[in-house]
């Protein structure tokens, strides 16, 4: 699984908050066709923009740079890890190959259909 881009996460913090990208932009400052190249990752973003966007999500630009997770994922990661059972067993899946994740991935969304039925 790749990483997530700046555009992508610009992208999920906009649509988290509703915002049309034409709203965004303006907060921005920028056209609208240019915020939808940066989050399709077609355009880079300029510095000042990063700063700008962050100060709008109120998250930090190394969140946007991908060099930091979001609290919410971190709290989730912290709570994980503090289960040795749990961790080895992510680290198997991120270990296995392709194939036994997808099937793996199959078997975890046919336990929550079941669930889902009761």
């Amino acid at each position: 699984m790749s990483e997530p881009t700046i555009g992508y996460r610009i992208k999920q913090l906009r649509e988290k908050r509703k915002w049309s990208q034409i709203e965004f932009a303006k907060k921005m400052g920028i056209n609208n066709s240019v915020l939808s190249r940066i989050e399709s990752g077609k355009r880079p973003i300029e510095d000042s923009l990063i700063s700008k966007a962050a100060d709008i999500f109120n998250v930090s630009s190394d969140y946007l740079l991908g060099r930091e997770i979001d609290s919410n994922n971190r709290l989730f990661v912290e709570n994980l890890f503090e289960d040795p059972n749990l961790g080895l067993w992510f680290k198997d899946i991120k270990d296995a190959s392709p194939e036994k994740q997808e099937e793996l991935k199959q078997f975890w969304e046919f336990i929550k259909q079941k669930e889902n039925k009761r």
